[in-house]
């Protein structure tokens, strides 16, 4: 049997289904900026940037950008009723006072425990990225990462143990990749969704790391 694996506009509405109304909840770089556009409008949820915006909206409508708003990642960005503006400095201590209920975050590797490296390849031709990705990782209530399964090479980005230099230590809650939705728990890393076509079998064969069958 064959799968198709999800595209990141798939894997933006799959962590949208999960989260909860009244949550206030960070999107960071990347895809993770996806997840505004597939949001239910009917749901009270607040989205946080680092550059201090809260009450983003979705992506706003080629040709109608407005270049004074945007996000941490510098792109164009939508204000819903009531969102406002403040001062950087603000927003960090909102991020590390444990005021955002989630934050989605990309990532290099995430480690069965939850580790998470995803701001340098310890490459010395990579540029260090680490923004408010620390702060994030330690000062959220919840952590999701979304990512490709695998490395452009095909090697797993889920792994035993994190390689590159870390961001947070065991802060990951929830894995959420092209192939499947991953919780991280005590007993381990607990697969609760695959795409379609997929076995758990060929899953664990591609993870680096032990995998726990409870797909619901």
């Amino acid at each position: 049997m064959t799968y198709t694996r999800l595209t990141r506009d798939q894997i933006a509405k799959r962590v949208a289904q999960d989260i909860p109304e009244g949550s206030y909840v960070n999107l960071g770089i990347g895809l993770p900026t996806l997840i505004a556009n597939h949001l239910d409008s009917e749901k009270d949820i607040f989205l946080h940037s680092e550059n201090g915006i809260l009450g983003l909206g979705p992506g706003p409508i080629a040709g109608y950008e407005d270049p004074e708003l945007i996000n941490a990642g510098k792109e164009f960005v939508t204000l819903l009723q009531g969102g406002s503006f403040f001062h950087h400095g603000d927003s960090f201590t909102m991020m590390r006072g444990g005021h955002l209920d989630i934050c989605v975050l990309g990532a290099f590797q995430v480690s069965q425990r939850g580790d998470l490296a995803n701001w340098h390849t310890g490459s010395a031709s990579a540029i260090p990225a680490v923004g408010g990705a620390m702060d994030l990782a330690i000062g959220a209530k919840r952590v999701f990462v979304t990512m490709e399964h695998l490395t452009k090479t095909g090697e797993s980005k889920i792994v035993e143990r994190c390689t590159y230099p870390l961001t947070g230590i065991g802060c990951v809650n929830r894995i959420y990749t092209d192939l499947a939705v991953i919780d991280v728990t005590a007993n381990g890393l607990a697969v609760i969704d695959i795409v379609p076509g997929l076995s758990f079998e060929k899953l664990q064969q591609i993870t680096n790391a032990q995998l726990t069958h409870c797909v619901n």
